[in-house]
């Protein structure tokens, strides 16, 4: 959209808060963004002269701009965080985390078991976490067993099950573990006391769990069992000395959540805390790519009120360092100058710059001259095994992949100094083949691969890896022969069960030691060809498939069955929904044809 195009359409902008969004040609939304003054901030992007790359081409893809009015600045912050969660414009800070964190459940089910899990399963069971670190996961586990008699059996022990008295009581009872509900020794409500008492420790809340045993204590003692006094004495101890660990503040202060923000050229670092009693039961720090050159203040806002909803916080305070704003209009901002509250943001700021530190100096090992003489070192291992004429310093791989003959596509990744080169990865559409046909698939995109490089007369690899038998090695090598590069690179195949190597015409292949530096990099490559093209595939085959079948509805289109997937993520999901769940989503008139489409009525007979 140009600055002309623009000003026929900024008087229908409101002087109001609320969110703008922005949209392409092909109706796919770029950007959310929230304004105090509407007119004012979208005037911005075609008023001033924009220094920001991304934002000069955020700009130049704009084809149409919609708006939201709401009644306040707080209004807008929960409307646009929400339009980013579901949409995931491309231009917006999307807060991603490939890593899967573990969790402590408490399982739905008499006489809950608690254990760790890394996945969430909406049974009703209480998930407690995440947790950064498998070490902190175990020491809480551990330190919940040595203190709270909970089963860890995986035994039924519905009340049926120990009426008839099918258990019977193991060790753990008799090490003192567990009181042998099994047997009926233990009742639902006191194991529901126990359960208190583990939340409580997941939670931070030592002291409330150490008060408890100090009352069990005084009652032991009391009656004169000193035997187990001593015992409960001990687990008090235990939990003392465990508090004592953490403690960084005043204890007196309570459910607090910590958070800061640094950044470089191309990051934000954001560190979150959650505080329990002067205790860290929590620390995160999140690296951000730097879309727009976002305000620090907006990017703080969306990962607070992610991480805060991530990690069921349940603190009333935020302790940061610049105004933010929060979802929860009632927890209270602090930006402390002095005390426990700003040692407690000075710690945080620390681990935020600990981490960019670190950040900074992988990035540069992995660039560095140790790192590269150690590839070099695999390199030219990989250059005699095979015989090659120069170092491989740069490797391409060739696989491709089809479902049932339908949605055929291939993928190349490549590979410079032992590393991969991310930005050269490519995938590609099957255009001249028709059917099942692996060996002109693998020909084709060869042929266009190299096609291309000759054309912007580019280096050509000095390794190509073909992900497959001697059918496609051969196809490959036609490829290669039609554009005159015989000779100029060289091909090899690679067997995909044995993980030998092989070259054209050759009747032995070449077996690699399983355990050889040069091996684990051709199967490294090998890895990451099939990660990038498996990943492609299924995208493929979710546009041509399951939408399809959305699509094949009468009425219901292309946006629509985008909408149903992104909230409900698969067509089984969407045909055990009611009518009223449907219509939260898109609306009374086409929840009511998508539910009659899978629940077609039957005519009595």
């Amino acid at each position: 959209m140009t600055k002309e195009e623009f000003i026929k359409i900024i008087q229908s902008i409101p002087h109001q808060p609320g969110c703008y969004k922005y949209y392409d040609k092909h109706k796919e939304m770029l950007y959310v963004g929230k304004a105090k003054d509407l007119r004012k901030r979208v005037s911005s992007y075609f008023n001033k002269n924009l220094d920001n790359f991304k934002t000069r081409k955020l700009v130049s893809l704009i084809y149409a701009i919609d708006f939201t009015v709401t009644n306040s600045e707080h209004d807008a912050f929960l409307l646009e965080n929400s339009l980013i969660k579901h949409y995931q414009p491309r231009f917006n800070i999307v807060l991603k985390d490939d890593k899967t964190y573990p969790y402590i459940v408490i399982k739905k089910e008499p006489f809950p078991r608690v254990f760790f899990t890394r996945k969430l399963i909406r049974d009703g069971s209480e998930y407690i976490g995440p947790f950064t670190g498998l070490g902190r996961v175990r020491e809480l586990l551990e330190l919940i067993k040595q203190n709270i008699p909970i089963r860890t059996c995986s035994l039924n022990l519905s009340p049926a099950n120990i009426k008839k008295g099918k258990f019977k009581v193991c060790l753990e009872y008799h090490l003192g573990n567990c009181k042998g509900p099994c047997e009926g020794l233990q009742t639902e409500e006191n194991y529901k006391e126990n359960l208190q008492q583990v939340r409580h420790i997941l939670k931070g809340n030592i002291h409330e769990v150490i008060k408890a045993l100090k009352t069990e204590m005084t009652a032991y003692a009391n009656e004169l069992q000193f035997e187990k006094a001593q015992i409960i004495k001990k687990k008090i101890e235990s939990l003392q000395n465990y508090q004592s660990k953490s403690i960084v503040v005043n204890p007196r202060l309570e459910n607090v959540d910590v958070a800061c923000i640094l950044s470089d050229e191309l990051h934000y670092y954001v560190n979150y805390m959650i505080v329990s009693n002067g205790s860290i039961v929590h620390s995160n720090t999140l690296q951000i790519d730097k879309k727009l050159d976002e305000e620090e203040a907006d990017v703080l806002s969306l990962a607070l009120d992610n991480l805060m909803e991530k990690y069921q916080s349940i603190a009333k305070e935020v302790i940061v360092p610049l105004h933010v704003d929060v979802a929860d209009i009632e927890i209270k901002v602090t930006i402390p100058k002095a005390g426990d509250k700003k040692q407690l943001l000075d710690l945080c700021i620390k681990n935020a710059d600990i981490f960019m530190q670190d950040m900074r100096k992988k990035e540069t090992l992995l660039l560095g001259e140790a790192a590269r003489e150690n590839n070099m070192l695999i390199l030219e291992e990989l250059q005699e095994a095979l015989q090659l004429s120069e170092i491989p310093v740069h490797i391409e791989c060739f696989d491709n992949s089809n479902f049932q003959g339908a949605y055929p596509v291939a993928a190349m990744v490549c590979f410079r100094n032992g590393l991969p080169a991310n930005k050269e990865y490519r995938h590609y559409h099957i255009k001249t083949v028709q059917g099942i046909n692996d060996f002109a698939s693998m020909a084709e995109v060869v042929f266009r691969r190299y096609k291309r490089l000759m054309e912007e007369k580019a280096p050509l690899p000095q390794l190509v890896i073909i992900d497959g038998g001697k059918g496609q090695l051969s196809s490959a090598l036609e490829s290669i022969e039609k554009l005159g590069l015989t000779g100029r690179m060289t091909l090899v195949g690679l067997a995909k069960k044995e993980e030998s190597i092989f070259f054209a015409g050759d009747n032995e292949s070449l077996q690699l030691p399983y355990d050889s530096p040069a091996l684990l990099l051709v199967r490294r490559v090998r890895d990451e060809v099939h990660r990038f093209g498996i990943t492609f595939h299924r995208q493929v085959r979710s546009k041509g498939t399951i939408k399809n079948e959305l699509e094949e509805i009468p009425g219901i289109g292309d946006k629509t069955a985008t909408e149903l997937l992104q909230a409900f993520r698969s067509v089984k999901n969407i045909k055990t929904l009611t009518e009223r769940e449907l219509t939260k989503v898109i609306g009374a008139s086409k929840a009511r044809v998508v539910w009659e489409y899978f629940n077609p009525r039957t005519s009595s007979p």
